[in-house]
């Protein structure tokens, strides 16, 4: 059954998935691209740019996961682009420049119609203003069997955790602290998740597995650590026939 998933999401470890002051000249906000500094060096980052270098290693391969099976996408307007309220003209086409990094429909959340727009590459920006639910009915058509990818912003990711309409989730935690912009999980029970944390990479950090749902008891515990530099990542599955409405 396809999924709706959530793939290399950047978090501090305070919880913010963004900074403030979110505009043209700083798209994550303030200090915002500190959260991917992890995923900048890798092989997949490197060749969007262009080039044909980049790291191989964890981060990479979990990079790349985040592409495999995926038939469609999921965005909110901010994570479109900076422009607020109804559309001047059509004249923003993204951050992407001409071919972004999709190559599939992607369904923009906003409030305002557009026409859909084509994009080199078989991207095709499809604008949705009848809410969470239709886009993804719409990207689930649209992705033929295979899985949505829900690439955020916060705002949009909180909404679909809030309606439980999330089958995956993958964060990429960074060992900095923002202290202010936006906030992931703030005043939503993640206790409902069964978690299963997958690898930490890079920079100091702590493997820490969860195998278990809370309903199940204690969960089964398995931690180590990496003196490896960046992230941890941390893979969170929902268990379909356990996940009780978020209110």
């Amino acid at each position: 059954m396809p999924k709706l998933r959530v793939q290399s999401f950047a978090i501090s470890i305070d919880g913010y998935g963004a900074g403030p002051s979110q505009d043209l000249q700083n798209p994550l906000g303030v200090r915002g691209p500190e959260l991917m500094e992890w995923f900048f060096p890798t092989r997949l980052w490197r060749r969007m740019q262009g080039h044909d270098d980049g790291e191989t290693g964890v981060d990479n391969g979990i990079a790349e996961q985040g592409f495999a099976g995926i038939g469609a996408w999921i965005l909110g307007r901010n994570m479109f682009g900076p422009v607020r309220g109804p559309w001047p003209d059509d004249s923003w086409k993204g951050w992407w420049g001409d071919e972004p990094p999709y190559h599939t429909p992607v369904f923009v959340l906003t409030h305002h119609p557009r026409a859909p727009l084509r994009m080199a590459g078989g991207t095709e920006f499809r604008f949705v203003t009848e809410g969470i639910h239709a886009a993804l009915e719409q990207a689930t058509a649209a992705a033929g069997g295979r899985d949505v990818r829900l690439g955020g912003g916060v705002s949009t990711i909180r909404q679909y955790l809030r309606a439980a309409l999330i089958d995956e989730l993958h964060l990429a935690i960074r060992p900095v602290l923002l202290g202010s912009g936006e906030h992931l999980v703030n005043d939503i029970d993640m206790r409902i998740w069964a978690m299963n944390a997958r690898r930490a990479s890079r920079a100091n950090v702590r493997h820490t597995s969860f195998c278990a749902n809370a309903r199940d008891g204690p969960p089964l515990i398995s931690d180590g650590s990496s003196r490896d530099r960046g992230s941890a990542s941390l893979g969170v599955t929902r268990r379909r026939q356990r996940w009780p409405h978020v209110s």
